[in-house]
């Protein structure tokens, strides 16, 4: 059911990081890989025209309720779709095992509304100011989630709280920052690949590593009535 406008009821102003994964910036483990300072996670990204819809209703935001902190880069912008599984066995390469198990995923195009701003609560004390999916965004994006950690799970790399996920993008990292939850006119864009993200710990850096496009979406087939079940018509009288 579409959503009308004004203050959306029904959630808590601060939406914990224990009621929903909130990707932040992940904790390192004893890989090689994240011992220098590096971590991985899949995510999709806005097209231009989404990311350009995106920074403005940052700026807004900015101007009509003195959101502060520090901004998200434009060119940063992502939806986190799976993090990195925790190793479950000894892996050569913990980026060969995530690229190895990206490349068995199949999934269809589909498109992503972020239609809510708001905030979230972490636990190490920033309120990331966020942009929320809708429920039709979320069940899509939650299909890939979940054929990506199943990919990871073949390759030795176990990701937990599959199921809790509330898709968003970033925008800001702040302190203190007043309870948002508004809706926002929608910002659509269709997703046709996913990609795995290197990112790095403490900076505002953050590479695609590789890239894998999604089928293209099957159009819905046209329904046809079946003549036959239609009630007889009254027959008309002849013309004289």
């Amino acid at each position: 059911m579409p959503r009308r406008g004004g203050v959306r009821r029904g959630r808590p102003d601060v939406v914990t990081a224990d009621a929903v994964e909130v990707q932040l910036i992940p904790v390192p483990t004893n890989h090689r890989e994240l011992a220098a300072g590096i971590d991985y996670f899949f995510a999709v990204l806005p097209d231009d025209q989404a990311r350009a819809g995106i920074a403005g209703i940052g700026e807004r935001f900015c101007k009509s309720h003195r959101v502060s902190g520090t901004w998200v880069g434009a060119d940063s912008f992502h939806l986190t779709l799976c993090p990195r599984g925790r190793t479950e066995r000894m892996l050569p390469s913990l980026e060969d095992a995530l690229l190895a198990a990206a490349a068995t995923v199949h999934g269809s195009a589909f498109e992503i509304t972020l239609d809510s701003a708001m905030r979230f609560s972490a636990r190490d004390g920033r309120f990331p100011f966020v942009l929320c999916a809708d429920g039709a965004s979320t069940e899509s994006a939650l299909k890939l989630r979940q054929a990506i950690a199943e990919a990871q799970r073949r390759t030795g790399l176990a990701v937990t709280g599959v199921s809790s996920y509330l898709p968003h993008v970033t925008l800001l990292q702040g302190h203190a920052v007043d309870a948002i939850e508004e809706s926002i006119a929608p910002i659509r864009w269709t997703v046709r690949e996913f990609v795995l993200v290197r990112s790095f710990f403490g900076q505002s850096r953050q590479e695609v590593v590789e890239r894998w496009p999604l089928e293209p979406a099957v159009a819905k087939p046209p329904e046809f009535f079946d003549l036959s079940e239609l009630p007889d018509l009254a027959e008309l009288p002849e013309d004289e």
